[in-house]
């Protein structure tokens, strides 16, 4: 069980970094030229995403860090 955890808080971080560094690169290549239909640069909405993806694997991590904890405390 403890492996299995692990094994998923490995991918939950990693899908952080994923979102975390997708976010920054639509960030540096932010065009305010390059605007969708409402007025808005397009990088903006790639920006948000990725923060709101981020938010979500992170909460994701620290909610497997506390099963860990509950389970290896029971051991």
């Amino acid at each position: 069980m403890t492996i299995l955890l692990v094994l998923l808080i490995i991918g939950a971080a990693g899908a952080v970094a994923f979102a975390l560094v997708r976010g920054l690169h639509a960030f540096a290549n932010l065009r305010p030229a390059d605007v969708d239909e409402t007025g808005l640069p397009k990088s903006l909405a790639v920006q948000n995403k990725m923060m709101f993806a981020r938010v979500k694997w992170q909460a994701i991590t620290v909610v497997l860090l506390a099963i860990l904890v509950l389970v290896a405390g029971s051991q």
